[in-house]
């Protein structure tokens, strides 16, 4: 059983350096666009999912069955989202600045 209080977790993972502290700066900025780039395709994917989901919900043909797997796709990839967004921001945080990332022609 662990009884560790949740407020005491968070702050130690507050405190521990962040694995991007010792790299230079040009690794950073590398790791940080292609960090932007798969961001926005996860958008843009969670978008298509979420499309999906909000039109099978106005149609009374869609199973009860279906309309669940959406939902729960939609939510898996949120959480994956969620993850990735966390990764991006202590890339960010270790090298200081956004980086410009251009849109790709598929954006």
């Amino acid at each position: 059983m662990n009884d560790a209080d949740p407020s005491e977790i968070n702050d130690e993972k507050q405190e521990r350096p962040s694995r991007y502290s010792l790299m230079q700066e040009s690794e950073l900025e590398v790791l940080a666009v292609a960090a932007i780039r798969e961001h926005r395709h996860l958008i843009a994917a969670d978008e298509a999912v979420y499309e999906e989901w909000a039109r099978a919900t106005a149609d009374p043909s869609i199973s009860a069955a279906v309309l669940k797997s959406l939902q729960e796709e939609y939510v898996a990839r949120q959480k994956k989202s969620e993850v990735q967004q966390e990764e991006l921001s202590e890339i960010i945080d270790a090298l200081g600045y956004v980086p410009e990332v251009p849109l790709d022609k598929h954006e």
